[in-house]
């Protein structure tokens, strides 16, 4: 792809907030740690991932919890260079949303890739996970694309 046809926008992605995890956020981290990566199930049997607590469309209480794909598809993405202060990743890297295996709905997370060329939208990764793992959403280093 030509330089001329890549669209860019400077944007700062944060969350300058603080919270208690709870019972359902609480299982996705307990979850990570484990190497296990967790969704929640609505009413209707749809999958969250990451889980709430409450329905996003009916506001119901959601309890049940289920295990999801280790892999997914990249519905959309975009390419960060240079990282930000705050970013776990100190070079650059892509940001994509991942639909994982039995879920409905994507998540946003890293993509292990050494350059833009290498990312497509539809492509399929697996998680990667840290060596050392304490419940914490930095448990899941990225994601790498699956060997064709």
């Amino acid at each position: 792809m030509a330089e001329s046809e890549l669209l860019r926008a400077d944007l700062v992605v944060e969350y300058p907030f603080t919270r208690s995890t709870g019972p359902v956020v609480g299982a996705f981290l307990t979850g990570l740690r484990e190497g296990i990566l967790l969704g929640i199930q609505r009413r209707d049997g749809t999958v969250l991932v990451p889980p709430t607590e409450y329905d996003p469309v009916t506001s119901e209480p959601l309890t049940e919890m289920v295990e999801v794909g280790q892999a997914g598809v990249v519905e959309t993405w975009t390419w960060v260079d240079p990282p930000r202060p705050q970013s776990p990743w100190e070079v650059p890297h892509a940001l994509a949303m991942i639909r994982l295996d039995g879920a409905d709905t994507a998540m946003l997370h890293g993509v292990l890739v050494d350059s833009p060329t290498e990312m497509t939208t539809g492509m399929r990764v697996r998680a990667v996970w840290a060596d050392q793992r304490v419940g914490h959403i930095a448990d899941l280093d990225g994601f790498r694309p699956e060997a064709s």
